[in-house]
């Protein structure tokens, strides 16, 4: 294959799947949070992972939930830059059934959505956050491309080009965790998709694992399955990233050697054809406990 000899090629070139606006989420809360102002931490290069943590990962039916949402370069430390954004979807699963999350405590930190889990089952929660734009230059490139695993072409292609060039780009972050009600009986939907546009759905219970374990997941991309993705797994308080690549499925497996948080991530970089941006991404993360 030609090697392009100019960023600008790669606007006509196939990188990654696209993607179109999320159809499947409903309409009333895509439009009830459209224009919420929330607390986030501003992070140059768009270095930190965003990320919902429970305070406490099992419940007893009835009760409220904790779940914060936070943003840091080391999981789970949370930076104290604060930076105000949107948020445009904030929703609840709870034996197949979605609702909406009241409006959150807001704190200099973080943000605490409460979420009343009144039956047993496993709570699946999510947020998805407005896209946000960003222009980096110079030395804040290579880190940033470093941190969301930018393809090897993508590289290629900036690092030829002639001149300095800023990096515009519109990103979009999707959180996703889970809480154990009480004693789940026939609650299997903690398996499904959302319908988020990039989305990491658990082949295996995530709040039964213990150390030990291995962890099956598939990636989707607007609900196919996203092959040769570069998902990353890291364990509370370290830095270090494992990556794996899904396979032709979408799917990676995980081994969890030790117990405490943990948090997958990864990032889809696409071309943009928008005027004044020359990219666009989203990315997921997923946290979990293991025992």
């Amino acid at each position: 294959m030609r090697r392009p000899e100019h960023a600008a090629e790669l606007h006509n070139m196939s990188l990654s799947i696209g993607y179109e606006a999320n159809s499947t989420l409903p309409l009333k809360a895509r439009q009830a949070l459209a224009c919420f102002v929330v607390v986030l931490f501003s992070v140059p290069a768009i270095a930190s992972d965003t990320w919902l943590q429970p305070r406490r990962t099992s419940v007893l039916p009835g009760t409220i939930a904790q779940v914060e949402l936070a943003t840091g370069a080391k999981f789970p430390a949370r930076d104290d830059v604060v930076k105000q954004d949107g948020v445009g979807v904030a929703l609840a699963r709870l034996n197949g059934k979605t609702v909406e999350l009241a409006q959150p405590s807001v704190d200099k930190k973080s943000f605490e959505y409460r979420a009343a889990l009144s039956e047993p089952g496993i709570a699946t929660l999510w947020v998805s956050l407005a896209p946000r734009s960003v222009e980096l230059r110079g030395k804040q490139i290579r880190p940033h491309l470093d941190n969301i695993g930018a393809p090897l072409l993508v590289r290629q292609a900036w690092e030829s080009a002639k001149g300095p060039r800023p990096w515009r780009e519109v990103h979009t972050r999707h959180v996703k965790t889970f809480v154990r009600v009480g004693r789940p009986k026939n609650d299997f939907s903690w398996s499904q998709p959302v319908g988020l546009p990039l989305e990491v759905v658990p082949d295996k219970d995530p709040t039964a694992l213990r150390a030990g374990d291995d962890f099956p997941v598939r990636v989707l991309k607007n609900g196919s399955p996203a092959a040769d993705f570069p998902l990353g797994i890291v364990h509370e308080g370290n830095t270090n990233r494992a990556v794996k690549q899904t396979d032709a499925t979408g799917r990676a497996v995980f081994r969890l050697p030790r117990s405490g948080q943990w948090l997958l991530r990864g990032t889809e970089l696409r071309s943009s054809k928008k005027p004044s941006i020359d990219w666009e991404s989203d990315s997921i993360t997923l946290t979990f406990e293991v025992k």
